[in-house]
């Protein structure tokens, strides 16, 4: 029985109005500028959540999840379903076309690069530094959002067991999240006699 009440949380800053075609193009060309090594989901948090304030965690959270069950490269379908919840679909076309132009540029680049030098043992040591740092990226972005959006001992039962299934048990992406998903469906279901949860203060019914 579901009997963990979710830990308070302090007051939430007000979103930023919806940026321009301009501005989130811009915003997602410097965020796919500037993720390197991998930790683009630690990036689009920071970015989207902390500095720009497009989106609150908890969006940000749905969005992702959407994003890891679909094909394609999770950094360009959060762009495009991002930009598609701020601006609908030029929002979404304009958020991709910015988050995938600096990568695409720079890895022409950087192919060409390896092709030169690529056995080069400080090539491979800086490669081999990178990926250190992305791992540690993922981490700080995991620990700041289990903080935020998992509320009670069961969210973090369900995170563990979809961790167990893909990385030991080796059952698909798809099918670990639909799983669980339909688990955690199931546990967070109204019950009777349940009280219902206090109404979100920043959310305002609008006649």
């Amino acid at each position: 029985m579901n009997t963990h009440a979710a830990a308070p949380k302090g007051p939430k800053l007000p979103l930023a109005p919806p940026p321009s075609l301009w501005r989130l193009f811009l915003g997602f060309f410097i965020m796919g500028s500037t993720s390197i090594g991998g930790g683009v989901i630690a990036y689009l948090r920071t970015g989207l959540v902390s500095h720009y304030r497009w989106l609150d965690d908890e969006t940000f959270v749905e969005l992702m999840a959407i994003s890891q069950s679909l094909p394609g490269l999770n950094a360009t379908n959060m762009s495009i379903l991002s930009g598609d919840r701020l601006r609908g679909w030029p929002g979404a076309f304009f958020a991709a076309l910015g988050m995938c132009l600096p990568g695409a540029a720079l890895m022409t680049a950087a192919a060409f690069a390896v092709g030169i030098g690529g056995d080069d043992p400080i090539s491979k040591a800086f490669l081999h530094a990178i990926a250190a740092g992305a791992v540690g990226l993922i981490t700080v972005v995991l620990v700041q959002l289990g903080a935020k959006v998992l509320g009670e001992i069961a969210d973090y039962v369900f995170v563990v067991l979809t961790a167990v299934l893909v990385a030991f048990l080796h059952v698909p992406v798809l099918i670990a999240l639909v799983g669980v998903g339909a688990l955690a469906i199931w546990w967070h279901r109204p019950r009777k006699g349940t009280a219902p949860k206090p109404a979100d203060p920043h959310f305002k019914d609008h006649p």
